[in-house]
């Protein structure tokens, strides 16, 4: 029976995975594939354009496809592979970098304008961490935005995104906001219709707190 998310604290084992080895191996081999079908593709790149996420851009647990309409100023990459990172053309930058391994990312302090991260929320084992970093390198009242499907890799996504449903995904990831601290009230929304028959697509977003403003 799924375990459904109340309180503040995740149950035990809730960040736990099928597969425990270090993801580098996991990772190791290129998959130049999308992971999401052309609708919520269409659905990801009509998201950051109404968030107006432009400017100097990071892309977290990235791969050789970002899904802009019209790709930022600068994007910077961090993922595991680094052809897949190579092949990504709307890239400036990239960075290889196991976020689970070592959540505190490589950049300075206010570096970005804005962060996206598509469909690989579900992996992070410590994404409070990770999210507290994302609030350390973006400027004030940048946007962090995390987009997922029902698609994933079961043994390396954590169990308690296995175990519970699409909605209760959207209370995760805010949740992840909440604990993190350093941002405004998080929203989440469908991004595609109920009716849509192909994969659905949901986000959850934020704004990093303005110093004096909510967090």
């Amino acid at each position: 029976m799924p375990r459904r998310v109340t309180g503040e604290a995740f149950p035990p084992g809730f960040f736990d995975r099928m597969d425990p080895t270090a993801d580098p191996a996991f990772y190791s081999s290129a998959r130049l594939v999308t992971h999401i079908d052309d609708d919520a593709i269409a659905a990801v790149g009509a998201l950051y354009e109404e968030l107006g996420i432009t400017g100097d851009v990071l892309d977290l647990m990235a791969s050789w496809v970002s899904h802009f309409r019209v790709p930022p100023t600068a994007l910077t990459l961090l993922g595991l592979n680094s052809d897949e990172l190579a092949a990504n053309r709307a890239a400036t930058a990239a960075v290889v970098h196991d976020l689970n391994a070592d959540p505190r990312m490589p950049f300075p302090d206010t570096a970005f304008d804005s962060a996206v991260c598509c469909v690989s929320v579900d992996y992070l084992t410590r994404p409070v961490e990770v999210f507290r970093e994302v609030a350390r390198v973006l400027r004030p009242g940048g946007v962090f935005v995390c987009t997922f499907s029902n698609r994933c890799f079961p043994t390396k996504a954590i169990r308690g995104w296995l175990s519970t449903s699409d909605e209760e995904h959207c209370v995760i990831v805010s949740r992840y906001f909440r604990l993190a601290g350093g941002w405004d009230d998080p929203h989440g929304q469908r991004r595609t219709p109920a009716a849509h028959a192909g994969d659905p697509l949901f986000a959850v977003w934020a704004s990093r707190a303005v110093v004096g403003g909510p967090s």
